[in-house]
């Protein structure tokens, strides 16, 4: 017998792509509804791949009881479908339906997956806790963690993030550059809802929401849709766009206890502390290979977190980190080069994929010129209103985040 790793991560490694991306515009009041919002956000992913909609015969999607199914949507667009699955859960779904579709395609069960999340997440339920969702019946386990005062996800991560304040000595001024980075990132951007740059200034003296946490280290809420289209590689080289190849992925991976992880410390450590080792061993390359991340920023402190466990930086250092400049479109490894979620717009997680997809094609819809082939000629000039094009973009690393103990991620190549 010939010595050959046939384990599953080397054996998917580079097997499939994501070779569509969709979204519609981010807005405070869309006017319209969620199903109308994912139907324009899928029919986008299938016109970028350069499909037709009978190519598509899988669909995937996830909610959190604010969202529509994908049978609708599928028969919107008139799809008929082998495989559809609607998942409740938010900010680690999107890495793990990616996986999920690969498993699918793998298990002959279908052939090209659409997977979109449409929510109206400003003027319907607003994931903060506020609006159609503060009227929602205290029952289950909300009945232990409301009376801590933990309605909104700010409240519930909020000791995970004063925990690490106290054991590193990491201070609100280091952590308030993941949004100064991030809105300068966004004023490049002409999408993005929030195109103001921020200074560290003006995000530590903001108004205090749930120490320690100030207005602007949270996201923006907004009304949206976005969709990706999976498919095997082999079929992605025929299509539209360079190749965007999937290396490894990692989908819900939690702490012990994820009920409760303040049980199971160090509460300052979060689930990527677990997620990487799956991860870098999957996709064959490590932290240092990585050209730039999308990280997922419900608040600053999550980016913080996330790119401290899985290892980009050492334990404890992160506030470092994310204020010295690495993080930053020209630094080292860019991170949420479109703004995020706490400026472009909150999408639970899709958005970030959707920006290092295009990045790894080398063409960030920025405000460069097109050129004659019908290509942006960028020009990787960071000044305001300019490029966000990361330059020679080879390797992303996309990390998604439910709550402290629990998490996904995924790693992707330039084919």
């Amino acid at each position: 017998m010939p010595d050959t790793d046939t384990s599953s991560p080397k054996h998917l490694r580079d097997k499939y792509a994501i070779v569509g991306v969709g979204e519609t515009t981010y807005t405070r009041g869309s006017g319209v509804t969620t199903r109308a919002l994912g139907t324009w956000a899928v029919r986008n992913a299938i016109e970028d791949a350069g499909l037709k909609a009978s190519d598509v015969d899988g669909m995937l999607s996830y909610q959190s009881g604010d969202s529509t199914f994908s049978t609708f949507i599928a028969g919107d667009l008139g799809l008929r479908l082998n495989f559809y699955m609607d998942v409740f859960g938010g900010g680690s779904s999107t890495e793990a339906l990616i996986g999920m579709a690969m498993g699918l395609i793998e298990a002959g069960m279908c052939k090209t997956v659409a997977i979109f999340r449409a929510m109206n997440g400003f003027s319907q339920v607003r994931i903060g806790g506020t609006g159609a969702r503060a009227a929602a019946p205290v029952m289950g386990d909300a009945l232990h963690g409301r009376a801590y005062g933990w309605q909104s996800a700010g409240q519930m991560f909020a000791p995970t993030f004063m925990r690490h304040m106290h054991d590193y000595g990491t201070r609100p001024e280091q952590v308030a550059h993941v949004k100064h980075f991030h809105s300068c990132h966004a004023s490049n951007n002409p999408k993005a809802f929030y195109k103001k740059r921020y200074s560290v200034d003006e995000v530590v003296s903001s108004r205090f929401i749930c120490k320690p946490l100030h207005l602007l280290d949270c996201c923006v809420e907004t009304d949206n849709g976005t969709a990706l289209i999976v498919t095997s590689a082999e079929r992605a080289r025929n299509l539209r766009h360079h190749p965007v190849l999937i290396r490894g992925v990692v989908g819900r991976c939690s702490k012990p206890r994820t009920d409760m992880h303040y049980q199971t410390g160090p509460i300052s450590t979060v689930a990527g502390h677990y997620a990487r080792e799956i991860l870098w061993p999957n996709s064959g390359v490590g932290p240092e290979d990585i050209d730039l991340t999308g990280s997922y920023d419900a608040f600053t402190f999550t980016t913080m977190l996330q790119l401290e466990d899985y290892g980009f930086c050492k334990k404890g250092e992160g506030g470092d980190y994310v204020s010295n400049g690495t993080i930053r479109l020209g630094g080292k490894r860019p991170n949420n080069t479109s703004g995020g979620h706490l400026c472009e717009g909150y999408t639970h997680g899709i958005n970030m994929v959707i920006e290092n997809v295009r990045q790894l094609r080398h063409d960030a819809d920025d405000s460069c010129p097109i050129g004659p082939d019908g290509k942006r000629q960028h020009t990787y000039d960071y000044r305001e209103g300019g490029c966000r094009q990361v330059k020679d973009a080879e390797l992303s690393a996309n990390l998604g985040w439910a709550n402290p103990g629990t998490g996904s991620a995924m790693v992707m190549r330039r084919g």
